[in-house]
């Protein structure tokens, strides 16, 4: 991986591989030369229509018919869209489309856990690239974990998914497109409010949102508007490790709710097993974190923290937590989880008593430490562990990664 810093207009530096095409971008086009319209906003659309030819007028009002049917009714063609002319229907197919990412695979967990190998529009080259996403269904919930990334920059040691090579970000389309592929798995379009399965969003899928700042807040805008799939900013929560300079930033343009990957207390083991930590450390990292908009008792920080044997998991290391999350007064509640083993990972999950101990210190202290449920273990779901099949490595190659992602990070 070349370890140079690449840039983008209006974009952090960000290490390694990246797509260099600065967001927001124009809307994707197919290898036949059409656009795509799913993640685009009504102005966009409306944009779009214009620079095909339409007229303008009837660019304005299409573009919101547009919207309604790809947002709110979940169409996969233009025949579907019953209040445009049928004369109209050719016109839009030759020129636009209005479909999801391919569904390569998909899995199912003996405790209903759903995975799906997903694949992008070919590009220029004409391939395809892999991506995936899990939905999590629990009693009063359903949980999609969506990804911003083909791939990661960040190599947390722990982490499966940190193996891979970054490939590109992905589009707001893209991003878009998982929670439409999702409920159109489930059956829950037209999009309304009640009733439905899917009710939670966790940008916690392959990648750092934070490294896709564009494209992640342009796919969340339309997710929450009440117009378009109409979930609540309450029930999205957006996870980074931790980049610093755009944290303050999501929560005034994105403003959902804010998960940070913590995983340790000292800078000698962050640095470790979260090398971004090499760039921002723990009081910078939490400082962002104090200061970050909206975030109150009633919508509080969550600190998510991989219990691993022997590394991160003492009695001092719980209690120095908790003398943190005090020192910056933070909102806070921890998730500790149960690592998830996968082969060549160099570490090994604590003991479910050392776990207890760990989550009873925090919660005497008054703060919530609930642990979590390993969840489609079965199917390579769980935490950490989203990785394409189709990516195959030797150790040796997956060594050398992790030192150029590390050098490139400083």
């Amino acid at each position: 991986m070349c370890a140079a810093m690449q840039t983008a207009p209006n974009l952090m530096p960000i290490p390694g591989h990246v797509d260099p095409v600065p967001v927001p971008r124009e809307a994707p086009m197919q290898t036949d030369g059409r656009k795509s319209l799913v993640g685009l906003t009504r102005e966009q659309i409306r944009a779009e229509l214009e620079a095909a030819g339409m007229e303008s007028k009837q660019a304005k009002l299409r573009a919101k018919q547009l919207w309604h049917w790809i947002y709110n009714r979940g169409a996969t063609a233009f025949e579907t869209m019953t209040d445009i002319a049928k004369a109209q229907h050719p016109w839009l197919a030759e020129r636009f489309t209005v479909e999801r990412p391919q569904v390569v695979e998909a899995q199912v967990s003996t405790d209903g856990t759903r995975k799906w190998l997903l694949r992008t529009a070919p590009d220029s080259s004409g391939a395809g690239h892999d991506f995936e996403m899990v939905f999590i269904p629990d009693a009063d919930r359903g949980t999609l974990c969506v990804s911003s990334q083909v791939g990661c920059t960040l190599n947390c040691r722990f982490c499966h998914t940190g193996t891979m090579r970054l490939v590109r970000n992905l589009t707001p389309g893209e991003i878009v497109g998982q929670v439409m592929l999702a409920r159109d798995s489930l059956g829950e379009w037209p999009s309304q409010p009640e009733g439905r399965m899917l009710t939670n969003i966790v940008m916690m899928g392959m990648g750092e949102p934070l490294y896709n700042f564009d494209a992640v807040r342009d796919a969340l805008a339309i997710v929450m508007d009440g117009d378009g799939l109409a979930l609540s900013k309450r029930r999205i929560t957006l996870s980074t490790s931790g980049v610093v300079p755009m944290m303050e930033r999501a929560g005034k343009e994105i403003g959902v709710n804010l998960a940070v990957s913590l995983h340790a207390v000292t800078k000698e083991v962050r640095d470790e097993i979260v090398p971004i930590n090499r760039k921002y450390g723990i009081d910078e990292l939490l400082q962002a974190c104090a200061d970050y908009p909206g975030a109150n008792n009633a919508r509080r920080i969550t600190f998510e923290y991989v219990m691993l044997r022997d590394k991160n998991d003492s009695d001092e290391d719980a209690r120095e937590l908790v003398r943190l999350i005090r020192k910056y007064k933070l909102p806070a509640k921890v998730n500790l989880i149960p690592f998830n083993p996968w082969p060549g990972a160099v570490y090994e999950c604590s003991t479910p008593e050392r776990i207890r101990s760990f989550s009873s210190i925090v919660f005497e202290a008054g703060i919530s430490a609930p642990i979590r449920t390993p969840r489609g273990r079965d199917i390579d779901a769980a935490c950490g562990q989203l990785k394409t099949s189709a990516e195959k490595r030797s150790r040796a190659e997956l060594d050398r990664l992790a030192e150029e992602k590390q050098a490139a990070l400083g």
